[in-house]
């Protein structure tokens, strides 16, 4: 039986929802409550961030009429909150990953992506720390009693656990491969639900796509030869252009042709000239 307080956790939760325009999913774990209280502040005025438990905001996001809403209880998020905001979702995923903050990798976090120990110089004296290196396969050599990375090596895959080795190596190398911050798994707008590699899109690839787009729009309506407001100049370019050339090769006495073919003319009565020698 749903008891009292879950019940008006739900109603609460539905009118948030209803109130904003974009509503995100958050996956909270792993992040300490002093970065959350943090990024709360800074996203004050902004967005809101709601907790609640896992099947209460399952409920409410089937629950609210709003189109498609429910698209977002698909993405897992091991420990969901809610995001409600009025910003636009791209905007809104933009302000929550420059919210991020890099920190040091823990034994069975997933690496974001290829973790890469540089070739040169470390800060490790030598000793044990050689071995340790070499344990998790980074080839190094003892110059002026310091340590160094003989070259660039991977060291851990993107989406490949780290082992509580690799994750002490790597604080001796003082590199932090991994960050805290929000999750946005997705985010709903207007019926859409973004998902995260959507958003993850950065503005100048977006600005690109774009571009590419319309080129190759606009290459398909001229070879088509559709008419639209920027390709009508090209095809009518080209239909004079063949136009023009038809009437040449036909000699056929025309304003726009006459001209071309007297050039022609002269050429050719130039060319004969130097010919016979007159």
């Amino acid at each position: 039986m749903v008891s009292e307080r879950k019940k008006q956790e739900l109603q609460e939760l539905m009118a948030l929802i209803q109130k904003h325009s974009v509503i995100g999913i958050l996956d909270l774990f792993g992040l300490p409550s002093k970065q959350l209280q943090s990024i709360r502040s800074e996203l004050r005025g902004r967005a809101l961030i709601r907790m609640s438990k896992k099947r209460i905001i399952k409920m409410a996001l089937k629950q609210v009429n709003k189109g498609n809403l429910e698209e977002l209880t698909r993405l897992e998020a091991r420990q969901p909150a809610l995001i409600l905001t009025d910003m636009n979702p791209f905007k809104l995923y933009k302000a929550l990953e420059k919210s991020k903050s890099p920190t040091y990798a823990k034994a069975n976090d997933i690496a974001p992506k290829d973790i890469v120990v540089p070739e040169g110089p470390t800060n490790l004296m030598a000793g044990p720390a050689v071995g340790e290196l070499q344990r998790v396969k980074i080839p190094v050599v003892v110059k002026e009693g310091k340590i160094h990375v003989k070259e660039d090596t991977v060291l851990v895959k993107e989406g490949d656990v780290i082992s509580r080795e690799v994750a002490n190596v790597l604080k001796k190398l003082d590199i932090q491969p991994m960050e805290i911050g929000l999750d946005l798994l997705g985010a709903w707008e207007n019926g859409i639900v973004y998902t995260k590699d959507v958003l993850a899109v950065s503005e100048e690839e977006y600005i690109k796509r774009i571009i590419e787009a319309h080129a190759q729009a606009l290459n398909l309506a001229v070879n088509v030869k559709y008419p639209t407001e920027e390709s009508i100049m090209i095809l009518v370019q080209r239909a004079f252009q063949t136009a023009k050339t038809l009437g040449i090769n036909t000699r056929i006495l025309e304003t726009g042709v006459i001209e071309d073919l007297l050039v022609r003319a002269d050429i050719q009565a130039r060319s004969l000239k130097e010919r016979v020698g007159v």
